[in-house]
């Protein structure tokens, strides 16, 4: 996927909990091996199966505060009233720079940030295809205790209203339709 410099735009995936961003970023990373995505750093455990440095940097909390004294964060934010998530900002302007397709998958507070340092990047909203799906999406990872799940239902509440602050959304009906719509309009470079 390589284009005029047009399409050398940074593109921001971000939606409610449990809509499946980081699905959607995998089968991008999968069919799709010029799309740079950023690995995020974050201070909470990793879940079954994530792996450091390929799902998320998992670092302690001295080691996330000096990512944000020394200015080597793009974004951070403190997620489910739990832990922090940050973007490593060095290698965002590094892609950047090389030519390559660069996505961030991030929460809300991210994107929000990204979009006061980067507003001209794409700011794209994955939206659930109901309410009730992203709960039975939420429920069906068995990841979270139900006090967990209940603050993310709380924040997902919030997070859903916030869909008209982005440029376009993609409603995650199928992880792959979602994945190939996201390629797309990244090809596309809208403006």
């Amino acid at each position: 996927m390589t284009g005029p410099a047009s399409n050398n735009r940074l593109v921001v995936l971000a939606g409610p909990t449990a809509v499946g961003k980081g699905t959607v970023a995998a089968a991008v990373r999968e069919r799709h091996h010029d799309v740079w995505i950023s690995v995020s750093a974050t201070t909470r455990a990793p879940r079954p199966g994530e792996i450091d440095g390929v799902h998320y940097h998992f670092v302690d909390d001295a080691e996330f505060d000096r990512l944000i004294a020394e200015g080597e964060l793009l974004e951070w934010a403190v997620v489910h009233r739990a832990a922090r998530y940050g973007t490593p900002r060095r290698p965002v302007e590094e892609s950047l720079a090389a030519g390559r397709p660069s996505m961030l998958e991030i929460d809300l507070q991210g994107a929000r940030q990204v979009r006061e340092t980067m507003p001209e990047a794409i700011f794209v909203f994955l939206k659930p295809p109901s309410w009730d799906e992203l709960v039975r999406r939420l429920v069906g990872r068995g990841t979270e205790t139900e006090e967990e799940r209940t603050r993310r239902l709380d924040t997902a509440r919030a997070e859903l209203a916030a869909e008209s602050e982005f440029d376009v959304t993609i409603v995650n009906h199928e992880v792959h339709a979602a994945a190939a719509e996201l390629v797309k309009l990244m090809e596309s470079g809208i403006s």
